[in-house]
């Protein structure tokens, strides 16, 4: 008896039967850890669980994940129950999960948030640290891999936005063990190019394990140490890497991260068309004010305006001749008044006043010395005594020593 010939969906569909009668496929309790967990829009969610060597294809359908207390995540360990059976469509066979507990989190999501709080504690993180993105570049450099997809995607929006961007290909690995160190070299030597003005630092989506290359210490101290800004765009939208948290600017997926590089040319150019005619209109009805306010000034009216002018300047120099005057008497009166008491003091003070008195003064014969003491006198000289009306010439018959007048 020959086999018979089967075609690719009876095959799967016997396959399936096989697999949903096993006693133990259709009762099965897996520990791993989930990878590439999706949310559909219908409620179903799809994802896999791994360990070191394997992974495994899971469905979880609404009615089940709706169960749930807790939110499924990449990198998150758990238990999962349900039964392994066929996608008749792929032929792919898949666990169709009834329930998950989780019993904690995955090696390297606690690697990465243990990294993920030592840099935010060093400071890496700090919104006041980061660069200003260049309005308008010359020159955008991309660092990523030179064969993938997200090389293409940014190639192609900022041609289109902008044909006036020059873009240098910066090729190093993505993932792998080497990538980490490919990537932070490609950055320090991009920071050695002065007409570089833009890094982009780009990948596609993928599992924590290929993204993690982003999560290496070594790659977010080069993006930290960068004086050139850096735009992070790994991954899908829902994927955050350490690289997205130290870099300048995060983009949710390569494409965006050729939008927020380089500005639309056409936008610029409505700016610019949008500004000029403002201001060309602006100016246009500015001369236009003028021009009639001008012409509103007729002979007469600029006559009234002139004497006007006159006038009022004439009433100001009164007002200030008046000021100045006043102020100049008061300063004359104060000064007269302080030179007569400082003539008083003077004459108080001047020998005159004493001779007026009645005292006298005396004086040797060439009126060049004053004589206050008999020591200085001799029987025959001739002296001078300054009286208030006169001066009486005398000569010395007799000197006598004892006390003064004054009894000293």
């Amino acid at each position: 008896m020959g086999i018979r010939t089967l075609s690719v969906s009876e095959l799967n569909s016997y396959l399936k039967r096989i697999l949903m009668y096993d006693p133990i496929l259709n009762n099965l309790v897996i520990k791993g850890e989930i990878s590439n967990f999706k949310l559909h829009n219908s409620g179903h969610c799809y994802f896999s669980l791994k360990d070191e060597n394997s992974k495994l294809r899971c469905v979880m359908f609404n009615n089940d994940f709706k169960s749930l207390n807790f939110k499924p995540e990449d990198g998150m360990k758990v238990i999962a129950k349900g039964h392994i059976s066929i996608y008749e469509r792929n032929g792919e066979y898949q666990l169709y999960v009834s329930s998950l507990e989780e019993i904690g989190l995955g090696k390297l999501h606690i690697e990465f948030e243990k990294l993920k709080k030592k840099l935010s504690n060093a400071g890496y993180f700090d919104e006041d640290k980061k660069q200003r993105i260049p309005f308008f570049p010359k020159k955008i450099a991309v660092v990523t891999s030179p064969t993938g997809a997200a090389i293409r995607d940014i190639i192609s929006v900022m041609t289109r936005r902008n044909y006036l961007v020059d873009i240098l290909i910066s090729p190093v690995l993505v993932q792998g063990d080497q990538a980490s160190f490919q990537i932070a070299k490609a950055i320090e030597k991009l920071n050695r190019f002065d007409d570089i003005d833009i890094i982009i630092l780009t990948r596609g989506g993928g599992s924590i394990e290929e993204l993690w290359a982003f999560n290496e210490e070594v790659v977010a101290t080069s993006i930290y140490n960068s004086k050139k800004p850096i735009i992070s765009a790994v991954g899908h939208e829902t994927d955050f890497t350490i690289a997205d948290f130290v870099s300048d600017l995060r983009a949710p997926t390569p494409s965006a991260a050729g939008e927020l590089a380089a500005p639309h040319l056409g936008d610029i150019e409505s700016t610019i068309e949008y500004f000029y005619n403002n201001l060309k209109n602006n100016m246009v009805n500015k001369l236009s004010n003028l021009r009639d306010n001008l012409d509103s000034y007729n002979e007469d009216r600029i006559k009234r305006h002139v004497s006007f002018k006159i006038r009022e300047d004439q009433q100001t120099l009164d007002y200030m001749y008046t000021n100045l005057k006043g102020n100049i008497t008061k300063d004359i009166t104060i000064f007269k008044e302080m030179l007569a008491s400082l003539g008083d003091n003077l004459n108080n003070l001047s020998p005159l006043s004493t001779i007026d008195r009645g005292y006298s003064v005396l004086l040797n014969e060439k009126k060049s010395k004053t004589i206050t003491d008999i020591d200085g006198v001799n029987i025959g000289d001739k002296i001078n005594i300054l009286l208030s009306k006169g001066i009486l010439k005398c000569t010395v018959d007799e000197t006598q020593k004892g006390e003064s007048f004054f009894g000293r």
